[in-house]
């Protein structure tokens, strides 16, 4: 089957109902799937040899991503690594069996040794994708890249005009279009179930913990060390957004502001850390001291060997994790809406929001036959003309990955393209993640200078 173009609507023909695991049309109340496999396309197949990677960055994300070659290791290899904090680069060489000779402090070191791998997998702190991208692409290496693609929309043009160059095959961690739980979204839209899509609402609600340890205290604080909120966290949304919709997005606007991390709120008897005898620590819904030393929680961003009470303290009053979250250097925006204008008349209204006491994006989609509600555990789907709903749940993962099976749904469609080299078995390649990068982009642009509205034209 390689070398046939593929739409959707094909390749649903093809597979059947498997494409949406229980089926695609049920009247029926509470169908559920739980196993990712049944998102198979045909052209897959085992690889005769496992893809062979080399992994710049043994933090969170590396580690996930190389968790596949564990499981499946018929299927992916990891022979290499860079990572400059040394317990991590330890531990990831020992249970990778990564030879002395193919483990190095930084990622230029990796890349200054003849080629020697099918791929590298990029997953290094956002501003330091662009250089790796651009010095693995010459050496021939197919690229698995964390998003945000890189910290500029010039940037991200350099990176896939080197994709084409040198024709291989860039992958972007857009994990959420590779869950049981967006594929049955997307699968409805493209159906015509719900007639033409008029409108959509969708929320992202960060968590209040999640925004204080990753983008007040932790590595996406500030847009200049990374990338502003709307890419850094949102570009997730952007991306299943435009995916879903299917249609090109015109113009966007947006509005937003770091409302509350700031020394204006901070209370009366704080300190600049949470461990220098602050009078309302105790009482702090963001202590840190409650938070990482008491409870232990949140503890994989801090880079410590082992979690003891004597480790974790001393982190807390030399790192950033330890600051008081009113007295950082964070600048990205706490809460950020975002309209767009999409083809044939779409309208799009996105909120981010850091105060909430839960996670799970809230989708809701507005058609003329029918609309569709869902917060990640499930979906409801309902026809207008016949009243029939169908109340969908994805389950869990077969095997556990995470964002819902999303990590190793990605990690198993860009082994298939390496082995095939083919990459149309991917969704999310570079080419196909620029456009939700520019609406970012332009939305950050927009907040920026009042909302006002900027057109997203590619060629620009």
């Amino acid at each position: 089957m390689k070398g046939k173009s593929w739409n959707r609507r094909e390749l649903l023909k093809t597979i059947g109902a498997a494409t949406v695991g229980i089926g695609v049309i049920h009247p029926n109340i509470g169908k559920t799937s739980s196993n990712i496999e049944l998102f198979q396309d045909p052209r897959f197949k085992k690889p005769d040899e496992p893809v062979t990677c080399i992994v710049l960055g043994a933090g969170g994300r590396g580690n996930v991503y190389a968790s596949y070659a564990a499981k499946y290791p018929d299927e992916m290899k990891i022979v290499g690594v860079a990572e400059p904090i040394p317990f991590r680069r330890e531990r990831f060489s020992k249970k990778y069996d990564i030879p002395a000779n193919r483990q190095w402090v930084t990622w230029e070191h990796a890349l200054r040794v003849p080629k020697f791998a099918d791929a590298v997998i990029i997953t290094m702190p956002d501003n330091l994708h662009y250089p790796a991208a651009m010095g693995s692409l010459p050496l021939g290496y197919d690229l698995l890249l964390e998003k945000a693609i890189a910290q500029s929309w010039q940037e991200c043009k350099d990176i896939l005009e080197q994709t084409k160059k040198y024709n291989k095959i860039v992958a972007i961690c857009h994990v959420l279009r590779y869950t049981p739980y967006f594929r049955k979204m997307k699968e409805v839209v493209d159906s015509g179930r719900l007639g033409d899509i008029v409108s959509v609402q969708h929320l992202e609600p960060v968590e209040h913990i999640h925004m204080s340890h990753s983008f007040v205290r932790g590595n996406w604080r500030n847009a200049a060390e990374s990338t502003p909120m709307i890419l850094s966290k949102s570009c997730h949304d952007t991306d299943i957004l435009r995916w879903i919709i299917g249609k090109y997005c015109k113009k966007v606007s947006s509005f937003g502001s770091l409302r509350y991390f700031t020394e204006e709120n901070a209370p009366e008897g704080s300190t600049a850390r949470c461990t220098e005898g602050c009078a309302v620590e105790r009482d702090c819904i963001f202590s840190a001291k409650k938070l990482y030393y008491d409870k232990k929680s949140w503890l994989h961003h801090l880079a410590l060997e082992n979690h003891d009470d004597a480790t974790v303290m001393k982190a807390l009053k030399e790192g950033p994790y330890g600051k008081c979250v009113y007295r950082t250097d964070n600048d990205v925006v706490d809460h950020q809406v975002m309209n767009m204008e999409f083809e044939d008349q779409i309208t799009v209204a996105f909120s981010m929001e850091a105060f909430t006491h839960y996670g799970g994006r809230r989708t809701r989609i507005f058609g003329t036959k029918g609309d569709l509600i869902g917060d990640e555990s499930h979906m409801l789907i309902t026809d207008f003309l016949t009243g029939k709903q169908e109340d969908w749940k994805p389950g869990r993962a077969k095997d556990g990955s995470g964002h819902g099976g999303g990590d190793h749904g990605l990690a198993h469609d860009f082994v298939q393209a390496v082995s095939q080299q083919d990459a149309s078995l991917l969704t999310s390649t570079i080419e196909a993640s620029m456009e939700s990068h520019l609406m970012g982009f332009k939305a950050e642009e927009s907040r920026l200078n009042g909302g006002k509205v900027f057109e997203t034209n590619m060629n620009n």
